[in-house]
């Protein structure tokens, strides 16, 4: 299953630059680039003499046109790949359905307006929701990519307490992550040139919500940090893949950490807002990726190197 294997994180890797250029198109407030026609732009297959936000959103919807051709074909081949039953085959269902739902969430954002410079509540709601959905989708394309070389599957049968605990870790950083979508937007819309600007509006009487709710993300985001590397050094105990991913969440996490510092000191960038969505994606999927190491069914703790079922290495991946 390699060539299976290197397709599947191939795939990842191509949805999460779809991600990134996805929050460019949101912090360059290119949206509305397509006006409110969607599959079409602009009411045409290829826009004709397009503007340079035409050209963002429409670049956008090409490469996620292009997710979704490899996520069928990622799933075309676990279909004849895999059992059925099969943990693998169905990560790549779950990988179908979330990215189906992905796309009718971002025709939603476009159809009812909820883009460029729109700063309804309901936007608010749906960027929560798309994010959500947006890690979901990560979450399986991983699984389907880290269980095509393990028997796969996630068991907490002995492990209650290790279970909760990155249960636990992986709630907070979904919450982190909406708490950040909602931050992200409220810099987009109410761009200020430093720090003390933007907390000054913040306050002010009369402030946007989205504004307002702007203060909830770095409390958030720090106890998702926590919370992470508690279940990082939990789950380092497993030895073998989950020893070694643990020291990737660990990583992640204080990146993302400080990532978010820098953020909130340069008063949200364009550039540091994708950057720091990216690093907030990566964490996400190691953190699965460990969740699969630390609570593969059985439980059989491995040395690093040994070989796992298929003669692939236990830390591959």
């Amino acid at each position: 299953m390699t060539a299976y294997r290197r397709y599947a994180w191939g795939v990842l890797a191509w949805n999460v630059a779809v991600v990134a250029w996805g929050a460019f198109v949101r912090a360059t407030g290119s949206g509305a680039g397509c006006g409110r026609h969607w599959p079409t732009c602009n009411g045409a297959v290829v826009p004709r003499a397009p503007g340079v936000e035409t050209v963002i959103e429409f670049t956008h919807r090409a490469t996620s046109g292009v997710a979704l051709v490899l996520v069928a074909g990622l799933l075309a081949w676990a279909l004849r790949a895999f059992p059925r039953g099969s943990p693998a085959r169905r990560a790549a269902w779950a990988s179908a359905v979330f990215l189906v739902v992905e796309a009718l969430v971002g025709a939603g954002l476009v159809l009812f307006g909820w883009v460029a410079k729109d700063a309804s509540p309901e936007r608010g709601w749906v960027m929560a929701i798309h994010l959500t959905n947006t890690f979901l989708l990560l979450g399986a394309l991983a699984l389907a990519a880290d269980w095509a070389g393990r028997p796969g599957g996630i068991s907490a049968r002995g492990r209650g307490a290790l279970a909760a605990l990155v249960a636990a870790a992986l709630g907070a950083l979904v919450l982190a992550g909406i708490t950040g979508a909602v931050a992200a937007l409220g810099d987009t819309l109410f761009p200020a040139a430093s720090f003390a600007e933007g907390l000054r509006r913040e306050m002010a009487p009369g402030a946007s919500l989205l504004l307002r709710l702007r203060v909830l993300h770095p409390p958030v985001a720090v106890a998702a940090a926590i919370l992470a590397l508690a279940a990082a050094r939990a789950a380092r105990r497993q030895g073998g893949a989950a020893e070694r991913r643990a020291a990737a969440v660990s990583a992640l996490a204080v990146a993302q950490t400080a990532g978010g510092i820098l953020n909130l000191a340069l008063a949200a960038p364009v550039w540091m807002q994708v950057v720091h969505l990216v690093v907030a994606d990566l964490a996400w999927i190691a953190l699965v990726l460990l969740a699969a190491a630390a609570l593969e069914p059985g439980g059989v703790r491995r040395e690093a190197g040994a070989p796992a079922a298929g003669g692939v290495p236990a830390g591959a991946g």
